[in-house]
């Protein structure tokens, strides 16, 4: 698990903030032990967005500098390999939107509220990772309005996957890690690569590319123990159901 570790800031994103989560997605990358990552702010707030403190002192080649950090943090998770489950509780604002839509999956506390306040002290929020999610239209009214949702709304527009009360929604999250973890590492890893190549393309070219994938994916050697791991716990369900 990868927790924000700036209590007093609102977990707000400072670069050396952004040059760590760099760094340790890196790490994690390479630990071939780790097949799945919880990344929350802790039980009470995800993330107050970019800190913007830090950014009113920046101009020229360092504002350069900082939004090149930016965006390398953000396309870091975005294509990492392993599935990533973002654990949202309390505010998740501006930079701290876009961290959760990078993610593979979101889990949210009852008490979780989105928002892209941005356009309101004039920045243009990250537009095409909520897109991706809920649709042009939804995005647009969330990123120009820049009105907050809370975690029922986000599940109704299908920004979250699962809403949880505060005490339960860390353990959700874990448990969700913890079931793409048991999941085929290669298998998971084709999933993520077509749900960002695949809507790019025509329906016949998807369809042949995602085929292509599964032959991939069906010539290695464990795939024949993952299928009877599975055939038997089939066999089991119904005995048990018949019982």
């Amino acid at each position: 698990m990868v927790t924000l570790d700036r209590p007093k800031e609102m977990n707000a994103l400072c670069q050396q903030m952004q040059v760590e989560l760099i760094d340790c997605f890196d790490l994690m990358e390479q630990d071939e032990s780790i097949r799945a990552v919880v990344l929350t702010g802790g039980e009470y707030v995800f993330s107050a967005g970019i800190d913007l403190k830090e950014l009113s002192d920046l101009s020229g080649s360092t504002l350069d500098d900082y939004i090149k950090s930016m965006i390398k943090y953000l396309q870091k998770i975005y294509a990492f390999r392993k599935p990533v489950v973002a654990a949202v509780s309390g505010i998740a604002l501006g930079g701290g939107f876009n961290l959760a839509t990078v993610c593979d999956l979101i889990i949210a506390s009852e008490t979780a509220i989105f928002g892209h306040p941005e356009l309101k002290f004039g920045l243009n929020p990250l537009f095409d990772s909520l897109r991706r999610i809920v649709g042009t239209a939804k995005a647009k009214e969330l990123t120009m309005l820049g009105e907050p949702i809370g975690a029922k709304e986000a599940l109704r527009i299908g920004l979250v996957n699962k809403v949880l009360p505060p005490e339960s929604f860390m353990e959700g999250a874990k448990s969700v890690a913890r079931e793409l973890a048991s999941r085929p590492a290669k298998a998971i890893e084709a999933v993520k690569r077509l749900s960002d190549i695949v809507p790019r393309l025509d329906k016949n070219t998807a369809l042949e590319y995602e085929f292509e994938i599964t032959a991939l994916l069906f010539s290695r050697s464990e795939r024949r123990d993952f299928m009877e791991k599975f055939l038997e716990e089939l066999r089991l369900r119904k005995e048990k159901s018949r019982s």
